[in-house]
């Protein structure tokens, strides 16, 4: 196991010009992280081969590893031309993977509003978003990449319906990005969709929320899952996730690949990460 950190964790400090992605590296480093995983919010690595290097280079000389990049995508597009140019520009987004020097790369694959997220609609959607993911999966081969989907946006969360598209591309190099929290936006329990989704993970998110039911809205900060239940983002290990069987879980499955901190609660963000960070280490020790 690699404990490290995805960049998203603190996007805030690198928008508002506290932090550069170099500093990211380093904080990492400092930090006692492993790995980071690059996810551009705050900076862009689009046409820009110099940054790309110098992060390269930076995790070099700190001596961490690049694990990830991770990129959105969305591919329901209103015809056969969008559909394409979307399949073309992640593509190009695999080229950047391959740059960094990384041998995982998640991209996002549909997104439609809550109300249009049925699993009938599902269904109708699952060989069409299959076919883009396989083709990005089949050029990512050349690389020796793995693709993955990240149970996120509401429509493709759940764990049957990651289950589904990832058996549905049908290559050993397409896996999922596994978030342990993110299951709750779609009121899914997280240790059971974890137990079902490690069988096919690449990485693992751990992710914190703390959980109130529908009739009791806690005001601002809170966001809603797809059933109603208000959700907040927490520190690792002090929301209301049971962490320590999360962690427990992964690690007595044998699981020894990257996992990555991810926060966004509404703590500042240096100080959530670090927090989270130091906790999984020492729950992952405990357990």
């Amino acid at each position: 196991m690699k404990l490290g950190i995805s960049s998203y964790s603190l996007h805030r400090a690198i928008q508002s010009g506290e932090m550069s992605i170099i500093d990211v590296v380093q904080w990492v480093a400092d930090n006692g992280g492993e790995h980071l995983e690059l996810a551009p919010i705050g900076f862009s690595l689009d046409d820009n081969p110099g940054l790309a290097e110098a992060i390269r280079s930076k995790a070099q000389d700190v001596g961490i590893e690049l694990s990830n990049y991770a990129v959105g995508a969305n591919f329901i597009q209103p015809d056969e031309a969008a559909y394409e140019a979307e399949i073309a520009r992640v593509m190009k987004q695999v080229d950047i993977a391959h740059a960094l020097g990384v041998k995982l790369m998640r991209h996002d694959v549909a997104s439609r509003p809550v109300p249009e997220t049925s699993i009938i609609q599902f269904n109708a959607d699952l060989q069409r978003l299959a076919n883009a993911c396989r083709r990005i999966a089949d050029y990512a081969a050349q690389y020796g990449i793995t693709t993955s989907v990240e149970n996120h946006g509401f429509y493709v969360q759940a764990s049957d319906r990651v289950q589904a598209l990832v058996h549905a591309v049908g290559r050993d190099n397409y896996r999922t990005t596994l978030d342990v929290g993110n299951f709750l936006c779609v009121d899914e329990s997280p240790l059971s969709a974890v137990r079902k989704n490690l069988p096919i993970a690449s990485l693992v998110h751990l992710k914190d929320f703390y959980i109130r039911p529908s009739c009791r809205n806690p005001g601002e900060g809170w966001f809603r899952s797809s059933g109603g239940s208000y959700l907040r983002g927490a520190i690792v290990g002090q929301g209301d996730i049971d962490m320590w069987e999360v962690i427990r879980t992964i690690k007595q499955s044998g699981y020894d690949g990257y996992i990555s901190i991810e926060f966004e609660g509404c703590e500042p963000c240096v100080f959530g990460t670090k927090a989270g960070l130091d906790n999984a280490r020492r729950i992952w020790n405990e357990v």
